[in-house]
Formats: C-alpha cells, structure tokens, sequence
C-alpha cells in the first residue's frame, strides 16, 4: 500500500473526504517526526513505538583496503512495533 492508496483508505472508513484524510495522515507524521526528532518517544498502544536511537561510535574497515576506520556515532529514527502488531505477522 502506498500513500494513496492509505489516504483513500482513511477516507473511506472515516467518511472524509480525500483532502481532509491526506491533512490527517500529514499532521499525524509530522507530530511524529516533530516528537522524535525533539527526542521524545512517540508510544501508540497496540501498534508500536518511534523513537530516536544513538548507535555510538565504532571502528570499521574500508572494503576496498582493509584499512581501519572509525565510524562516528549517529542518531536515528527507529520504530519498534507493539505486542498486537507483531501478533498478526504469526
């Protein structure tokens, strides 16, 4: 499923119109993105977390050479699903 296709789906079980389903679906990612990125954890019951993870720094190698390198540590978005979501992949 694609974004469209998710819009029209909203829309259809909520009785939207298409316009109003694509403002919620837009308000709804960027109160996400705005919480996570702010450093807050984004907890939805049932369906899963989003939050911001730090992978800290480690040594690597350069695949071409073989040469040691140090990768930095980053942060990024991760979305951990809930108990009821990860029940219906069983």
């Amino acid at each position: 499923m694609n974004r469209e296709e998710l819009i029209t789906a909203v829309a259809a079980k909520t009785g939207l119109t298409k316009k109003s389903a694509e403002e919620v679906l837009d308000t709804i990612q960027d109160t996400i993105m705005d919480a996570v990125r702010d450093g807050d954890k984004m907890a939805l019951a049932g369906f899963g977390t989003f939050q911001l993870h730090e992978r800290p720094a480690h040594k690597g190698r350069n695949p071409r050479t073989g040469e040691p390198i140090e990768i930095a540590a980053r942060k990024r978005p991760r979305f951990l699903p809930g108990k009821h979501f990860r029940d219906l992949a069983k």
